[in-house]
């Protein structure tokens, strides 16, 4: 199913108002790679969505560049405002994540958990909390705004505690069970807490396999925009083999010589144009405060960030084990090649303790004023860019309640699409001391690379 009649009119207005030649190239080209880019599978929301990235995309830059700009300030703010809109529905209002983008391998360098920690961290898509687990903390709450998110976790962990460890990886491994209907009604709803029922009654049938998106993993905004660009790289076979030889190699001089060989291909001057749309960047949960640090550092934008983090990837580092960017090639992960929650050696242990992950829908700030305590370990992702960029205020507010429920040598890790943070409060300055060497160490390790900076707070 397309679009229906009400929103083809909606559709045609928007055109009219804001129409440029580029965005309905956009609109094209999604619609080219899909088939039908917007079908029954999707919400309305992101029919919406699509409509509303042409009536903000180029006017903003047509503003932003405008020389007489103190005219045009307001109506630029209107645009501006317009698109953080955008950004909070697609990222309050969908499944963003169906993995996690952060490499668990050098958080738990940096975190040294213990059985005594006590941590707090964003969900994101539960994978790198469960993968804290096997260090075996005492606590570990997840915390996200999005209950999707948090409902995905919950899957999760009914998985590891209900299922056999061959449903387990047929639904997370391979993102596809057949009998999901059934195995969901029989074995994991019973024990999701209510909110995660409500999404997964609906959602259940990301996992059956039927329909133009055969895997869980092409499911999600980000999951969306993979499948897009598999079906992209699929289209182009002798690419897509020479990136399959990417990942294939033998030896980093061999995988080196390779990436040398694809990387103008999957940067080209069509991929420039989709990768820098502001709805693209909305799907991967990337907001307009980033989006901005990206154009300012970068000629080409949000892509020339993207092939500095492809480059170190996949030139400096064997990709062997590289899941993260194989998931996405493949749409499923394999035994050999996945994160250690779908390792059959660690299926047992963590089902044993699972209770140990709780989930909490809410900011990190709510969740201490209403959960105090002497928490050992916070991982922050970059959600403080965003806080930095729009409400300073709550940014402040977060740090004085980390600092506050924290004990000495608590570690608090973070990251950055700046280079480097300029957004530290004094008092937090004054109340941490940021290690260094074995964060520049694991920050060169990094297998997914796509964060400028890392930084790793110890409280004093």
């Amino acid at each position: 199913m397309g679009f229906s009649k009400k929103e083809h009119k909606l559709l045609s207005v928007t055109c009219l108002s804001f129409f440029t030649k580029s965005n309905f190239v956009y609109l094209i080209f999604l619609r080219s790679l899909s088939g039908t880019f917007v079908c029954k599978n999707h919400s309305h929301l992101e029919k919406i969505l699509i409509m509303l990235n042409f009536a903000s995309t180029t006017l903003l830059t047509r503003k932003q560049n405008s020389p007489n700009l103190t005219t045009n300030q307001s109506k630029v703010k209107g645009i501006n405002d317009l698109r953080d809109w955008v950004f909070r529905q697609v990222h309050t209002k969908n499944l963003v994540y169906n993995t996690c983008w952060e490499d668990p391998r050098c958080d738990r360098q940096l975190l040294q958990l213990q059985p005594d920690s006590e941590m707090v961290m964003i969900t994101s898509a539960g994978c790198n909390a469960l993968d804290y687990l096997l260090d075996n903390p005492k606590k570990i709450n997840c915390i996200d705004m999005n209950p999707r998110q948090n409902a995905l976790l919950e899957l999760k962990k009914a998985s590891l505690s209900q299922l056999s460890f061959a449903e387990h990886w047929a639904i997370f491994g391979n993102g596809v069970l057949r009998d999901m209907e059934r195995v969901y009604q029989e074995k994991l709803r019973p024990i999701l807490p209510e909110f995660a029922r409500e999404y997964w009654d609906i959602h259940w049938r990301y996992f059956n396999g039927k329909g133009i998106r055969k895997s869980f993993y092409h499911y999600g905004t980000s999951g969306t925009l993979a499948w897009i660009f598999n079906k992209y790289l699929r289209n182009r076979k002798k690419l897509y083999r020479k990136i399959q030889g990417v990942f294939n190699a033998k030896t980093l001089e061999d995988q080196t010589k390779l990436y040398d060989l694809v990387e103008p291909k999957i940067s080209n001057k069509l991929v420039e144009f989709v990768v820098n749309r502001h709805l693209t960047m909305c799907m991967l949960g990337v907001p307009r405060s980033q989006q901005l640090l990206f154009a300012t550092k970068y000629k080409r934008g949000a892509l020339g960030f993207i092939q500095e983090c492809l480059r170190k990837v996949f030139t400096r580092i064997p990709t062997h084990d590289n899941y993260f960017y194989r998931l996405y090639l493949d749409g499923r992960y394999s035994k050999n090649c996945c994160p250690s929650y779908l390792e059959e050696q660690n299926f047992q242990c963590l089902g044993e303790r699972i209770d140990q992950i709780e989930t909490h829908t809410s900011t990190i700030s709510a969740f201490l004023v209403k959960n105090p305590g002497q928490y050992s370990h916070y991982v922050l992702l970059d959600h403080q860019d965003w806080l930095a960029a729009n409400n300073i205020l709550a940014l402040e507010e977060e740090w004085e309640l980390i600092l506050k429920n924290s004990r000495p040598g608590t570690k608090i890790l973070l990251r950055s699409a700046a280079h480097e943070i300029d957004f530290f409060p004094k008092f937090v300055l004054d109340a941490v001391e940021f290690e260094q060497d074995l964060t520049v160490k694991t920050h060169q390790e990094d297998r997914v690379g796509t964060y400028a900076s890392v930084y790793l707070a110890i409280v004093k």
